[in-house]
């Protein structure tokens, strides 16, 4: 497995970026999910009650879904083996009330806020890299 675990670069090098377009979660049927496959779900999780999807906002017609979401993706490629990365962005977007959905994909990590905190969660992320760096130059 490749990836950096080194929690100091991580933070340092991160680099958050918002991704165009909102997104929702919805939950559909085991049983329906190829039906819903063409709404272009960008990520999909199988629990005992169906399948969450994650999907565009405006794919989400006639379903059940979360208010609107953005995604922010930290383009640093994390290791699924890293420790404290998810601790340490949690705790930055807790501390500035920020709800975060996190799911952890094999490059990157990717963050879903609440569409109205999407900006100050960027500017939130951002500021926990710049003090990680700052902090690797006194050292």
């Amino acid at each position: 497995m490749s990836g950096v675990t080194d929690l100091d670069v991580l933070l340092a090098t991160m680099e958050p970026a918002l991704v165009t377009g909102s997104f929702v979660y919805a939950s559909v049927p085991a049983s329906d999910i190829a039906a819903h496959l063409a709404r272009g779900p960008i990520g999909l999780f199988r629990e005992e009650e169906g399948i969450t999807l994650i999907l565009p906002a405006d794919a989400a017609e006639g379903l059940s879904a979360s208010g609107p979401m953005r995604m922010i993706t930290l383009t640093v490629h994390s290791s699924l083996e890293a420790v404290g990365l998810t601790a340490a962005f949690a705790t930055a977007l807790t501390r500035a009330g920020i709800s975060a959905n996190v799911v952890a994909a094999f490059h990157h990590d990717h963050i879903f806020v609440p569409e109205r905190d999407a900006e100050r969660a960027l500017e939130t992320l951002r500021a926990l890299s710049r003090a990680a760096r700052e902090k690797g130059k006194t050292r």
